[in-house]
């Protein structure tokens, strides 16, 4: 069985819990939030992937609320997407909930049949 694009679109645009926001009052600081126990479900096999997500961003005006991050994390355990798509999903959603003046979403992922694999996304995309 080949990849179609049905499993190479799986997830992007699935409905997920949004990311709340607070209003940010300091400038030019970096946070770095850690996510050890990041999973999903590969969209062809059905199989869980595991991995750990890091996200770096320098806030604008808005931080990340993390309650409402670990939640938005937590609805990928069940969501059928590549790695790769997880990472820039994230990034993009991200992006949207508090409008940073910089980001970097990093996956790395557990090996899977020998293979292992490091995933970066940056904003601003060049």
């Amino acid at each position: 069985m080949e990849y179609s694009d049905k499993h190479a679109r799986a997830g992007i645009e699935e409905k997920l819990p949004a990311i709340q926001v607070f209003k940010n009052y300091f400038k030019k600081y970096e946070v770095v939030i850690e996510i050890p126990e990041f999973t999903s479900i590969c969209p062809k096999s059905g199989l869980p992937d595991f991995g750990k997500i890091t996200i770096r961003y320098m806030p604008d005006r808005e931080c990340l609320e993390l309650k409402s991050l670990k939640m938005y994390i937590i609805a990928y355990r069940n969501l059928g997407i590549f790695n790769e798509n997880a990472v820039n999903r994230i990034l993009e959603d991200i992006v949207f909930a508090c409008h940073p003046k910089w980001a970097d979403v990093i996956g790395v992922f557990t090996p899977r049949g020998g293979l292992s694999s490091t995933i970066t996304a940056k904003y601003p995309r060049k």
